[in-house]
């Protein structure tokens, strides 16, 4: 077994090459689909090069059993999106970005486009009452993603309108950066609903074009010539990249990933990852390191999309290695270190993101670096929980896999650079590229020299409690017995977490206690059978907690199963003393303002404000009701959904009345029937959340006998 002295430490965090790991993600950029914009897609053929690339690289590393894993996906071409345009003496070529959709036309086609506002049910009736039709035109409108609403729904109410397609105008949100940026995201959609993108200043020009075609009235379309390829072929393929660096203990792993699909150039999203985890791995090559786990580095497919009409349409490339490729790591692999945008500093402060059951060992990791964690910035590094879902590491932390991953989602960068033609290396950053070679190689390092998973689940149970609200909560004994059932889970936790420390980090107490175990000492002890048998009990416990404590909201947030219905009727009970309110009760139309600005927060109605029922529906059946296959790390994790279109559309119709006699009884019929269904729900989750926390409560147990 290797030993981990500070000089051996040292010797390998300083043998990291982060100009080998910038060429290589420079390298990749010259791949694409689009020769102008970038793309390298689910499936298409600019994603096969750049595996290719990557598999002879890691074989070039010395990693061992270099190979690819096919993973079944849906996948996407896009080879251009071009407007010609233009007005008198002026005219332009306009380049637009594309989502994974179906547009292929001969050569440049003559279309008419119709600016549509926002691309609401709204705005469509204001195009019908000026008499403008969008039947088999393109509409163009602005959205943003962020603060309102995701792409899909404007794109089908506007295939519904009879549109032949749909372009975006970014108009906040993401692709802040400049008036000229484009920016792509995840569709969320069927494919038969095309759509593209475009920057504001080109919009603008397009709306320059409308009134002077029509002499300044109802300027609201103009004709142009497209050019577009975008294509969509379900049931295809791509591969994930992996390879090897063989421990001791073949069937214990240490997993390092990140995607190396992309959008335009791609070069923080994801090249630079997949670059730093081929350097972390050839660190160790180079300096002979002999581990004692396998190291598996994978450079997944498919990250950014990868399935049709799913909501959950992203991470298909990791769901299907960790879920149909490999599931036989769940129980194998002690952690995944995923990898995303390392080569930008997201802020003042780092974050290392894991799971709940990791984070104390991340704080003890830190703790113990033996560089300077202020190195790349000011505030130092800290830790967040829980995963979420923006990245690979959720799907493969559910499938029992515990996961982390450096914190990319809170700085300015998501909504200026981000998916646009901006993420290049203009904002790379040396100093913070080589510091995420160098921490996350030392976090490998003692993962890599643990006796046992270090799962500990004080925080998961201090969570469960901050976030439960017993108020709220109408059966009290209920509500008593899931507290009373957490509590013992945390007590047990602790009798663990005392066991596994003494494990991981013996005391030598004839030197007076020293640690013989961490960084610097040589002393490690040998990884017994029953070292094996706490683990596996752990990794138990991790999976099952995964499988019954994991649940999602219309947002994407991860949940507990009981706050979802907690939740909901809180809001309606909000909206129903809005309609009630003693104060407003001269105000007819205050009472139903303050009534929609809470139903507006419950599951996915904030959608019925802006359109049709059809869309709403349409959006609401695809997540439940479609099988696993379709809906992958995402299915069943939405509970409990409660429609209130028809209210919705009810009381904004009674917003434009007159303002007298207005009755709003059978929407506070409606709204206190749903509180009284979610009030059932609550219960219901609670119970069964008791009993997942004592299950999970047993398995630790079984740990220590």
């Amino acid at each position: 077994m290797d030993s981990l002295s500070e000089e051996r430490i040292k010797n390998i965090l300083d043998s990291a090459d982060v100009r080998y790991s910038y060429n290589l993600a420079k390298e990749l950029e010259n791949i694409r689909s689009n020769p102008v914009l970038g793309y390298r897609s689910a499936g298409s053929e600019a994603e096969h090069e750049a595996g290719e690339l990557i598999f002879n690289r890691m074989v070039e590393a010395g990693f061992a059993n270099v190979h690819k894993d096919r993973v079944d996906v849906d996948s996407w071409e896009f080879k251009r999106a071009v407007i010609k345009a233009g007005f008198g003496d002026e005219e332009r070529e306009l380049q637009l970005g594309a989502y994974q959709t179906n547009f292929v036309t001969d050569g440049y086609e003559s279309v008419q486009i119709v600016d549509a506002g926002k691309g609401t049910l709204e705005d469509y009736e204001e195009l019908e009452r000026l008499g403008i039709s969008v039947e088999g035109k393109l509409v163009m409108a602005e959205i943003n993603q962020r603060e309102e609403w995701w792409i899909n729904f404007p794109v089908y109410q506007a295939k519904l309108k009879g549109a032949k397609g749909f372009i975006a105008v970014q108009a906040g949100g993401y692709g802040e950066v400049a008036e000229n940026a484009l920016n792509a995201q995840d569709i969320a959609g069927p494919s038969d609903a095309p759509a593209f993108s475009i920057s504001r200043a080109d919009a603008d020009f397009i709306k320059k074009c409308m009134v002077l075609e029509n002499k300044g009235a109802q300027a609201r379309e103009c004709t142009v010539l497209f050019d577009a390829y975008t294509k969509v072929m379900p049931g295809a393929s791509s591969y994930n990249i992996v390879g090897e660096i063989p421990g001791e203990n073949p069937d214990r792993m240490i997993l390092l990933s990140g995607h190396y699909d992309s959008y335009f150039s791609g070069f923080q999203d994801d090249n630079t990852a997949v670059s730093m985890l081929i350097e972390i791995g050839r660190m160790l090559v180079k300096s002979g390191y002999k581990p004692h786990n396998t190291i598996i580095l994978c450079a997944m497919a498919a990250e950014e999309w990868g399935v049709i009409n799913s909501k959950y349409d992203w991470s298909t490339g990791a769901y299907e290695e960790v879920f149909t490729v490999h599931p036989e790591w769940k129980g194998k692999v002690i952690a995944d270190l995923n990898f995303e945008l390392p080569a930008f500093a997201h802020g003042n402060k780092d974050y290392v993101r894991s799971t709940y059951e990791y984070r104390n060992f991340f704080r003890k990791i830190l703790k113990e670096y033996p560089g300077d964690l202020h190195e790349a910035y000011p505030d130092g590094v800290g830790t967040k929980a829980p995963i979420q879902t923006w990245s690979d590491d959720f799907s493969v932390a559910i499938s029992g896999i515990p996961s982390t991953v450096n914190e990319f989602a809170g700085g300015k960068f998501m909504e200026s650079h981000y998916h646009s033609q901006y993420d290049s290396d203009e904002f790379y950053d040396e100093k913070v590229y080589l510091f995420h070679h160098k921490l996350y190689a030392y976090i490998l390092l003692r993962l890599d020299n643990l006796h046992v998973v270090p799962v500990d689940f004080t925080i998961v149970s201090d969570e469960l409690l901050h976030r439960f609200d017993r108020e709220i909560c109408e059966d009290r004994q209920t509500a008593d017995e899931f507290i009373q059932a957490v509590t013992d889970l945390k007590a047990e936790a602790e009798r663990v977490n005392a066991v596994i420390e003494g494990r991981n980090y013996p005391q030598d107490m004839s030197a007076g206690g020293d640690d013989t175990f961490g960084p610097g000492n040589e002393g490690r002890i040998t990884r017994n059978e029953d070292d094996a048998r706490i683990e596996a009990e752990l990794l138990k416990a991790f999976a099952l907690a995964q499988d019954t404590l994991v649940t999602l909201n219309w947002q994407d947030d991860v949940l507990f199963p009981y706050e979802t219905a907690m939740n909901d009727v809180v809001f309606l009970g909000k909206a129903i003393d809005a309609l009630n309110s003693e104060k407003d009760a001269d105000k007819p139309l205050n009472r139903i303002k303050n009534a929609l600005n809470w139903i507006y927060r419950i599951d996915n109605n904030q959608y019925a404000f802006k359109f049709e029922r059809a869309v709403y529906e349409y959006f609401t059946g695809y997540v439940l009701n479609q099988p696993r296959e379709r809906l992958k790390w995402g299915y069943g994790r939405i509970i409990h959904h409660e429609n209130l279109y028809e209210v919705v559309r009810s009381l904004i119709d009674k917003l434009v009345s007159d303002g007298e006699n207005i009755d709003t009884a059978h929407e506070l019929s409606v709204l206190t029937e749903a509180r009284e269904r979610q009030q059932k729900y609550l219960v219901l989750d609670i119970r069964n959340t008791t009993q997942y926390v004592r299950e999970i409560t047993e398995v630790i147990h079984n740990c220590l006998y």
